[in-house]
């Protein structure tokens, strides 16, 4: 599908309230999206919302019936739901060996198990507005770093989990975007759960690889590489 009007409708961003689904929310709100800011903290997605009049849904995607809430919040208001991006995730960092076995359980249970229990959840809806579907991975998914095993796992079981519904979605019409970007400065990496960071380059500007998913979103593009994020300046 190509050239898709997201002028009207209705897009769930979950995670709106962080560095990368803010800017996400803020240019679906640019063309005219309706745009539902759904994330774990209240006060974040008051702060990152457009509009006072914004529908601010509290989810905790760890959760699997965080997607429920989600959907029923949305009818609700709305009566339908366009598409939905997924923008949460956590990171950490350090060898295999010295990570805690209960942050690896929480690297796949927010990065892995909470987005496949969403689109389990949205699907339906997202089947009768011949809508979308986006899942965030990383440029790890494709380029594996040592100090980052358990992370990069779990973003590249994201990917594989995200293709693989797209093909299973694509008799209803939906379509699912397979997002790998690179480094990126949202300041999650400041935010591990585990670990200090590596010296890492400057990373993308959040604004633009929104843009980017945006245009993927518009153009009715299914995947997007790391390599096709690219920085104008």
């Amino acid at each position: 599908m190509a050239d898709r009007d997201l002028n009207g409708a209705v897009v769930a961003v979950v995670g709106a309230g962080g560095g990368l689904g803010a800017p996400i929310a803020a240019a679906l709100a640019s063309r005219g999206a309706e745009v539902v800011f759904a994330g774990l903290h209240r006060a974040s997605l008051e702060r990152t919302s457009v509009r006072s009049d914004n529908l601010l849904v509290e989810v905790d995607i760890r959760d699997p019936h965080s997607g429920d809430v989600l959907v029923e919040a949305v009818t609700t208001r709305y009566g339908r739901l366009d598409g939905v991006v997924n923008a949460a995730g956590v990171v950490a960092f350090g060898n295999l060996t010295d990570t805690p076995d209960d942050l690896i359980e929480e690297l796949f249970l927010t990065n892995v198990l909470g987005p496949m229990w969403l689109a389990k959840r949205v699907a339906p809806l997202l089947a009768e507005s011949r809508g979308f579907l986006v899942m965030i991975s990383a440029v790890l998914a494709e380029q594996p770093l040592p100090g980052m095993a358990a992370y990069g796992a779990s973003k590249a079981a994201l990917s594989s989990a995200t293709r693989s519904v797209a093909r299973e979605l694509r008799r209803q019409r939906i379509t699912v975007v397979d997002a790998r970007p690179p480094h990126t400065e949202t300041g999650l990496a400041t935010r591990a759960i585990c670990g200090t960071p590596p010296q890492l380059p400057v990373g993308l500007d959040p604004e633009v690889v929104a843009e980017r998913i945006v245009l993927a979103i518009e153009s009715g593009e299914t995947e997007v590489s790391s390599a096709q994020f690219v920085d104008p300046t």
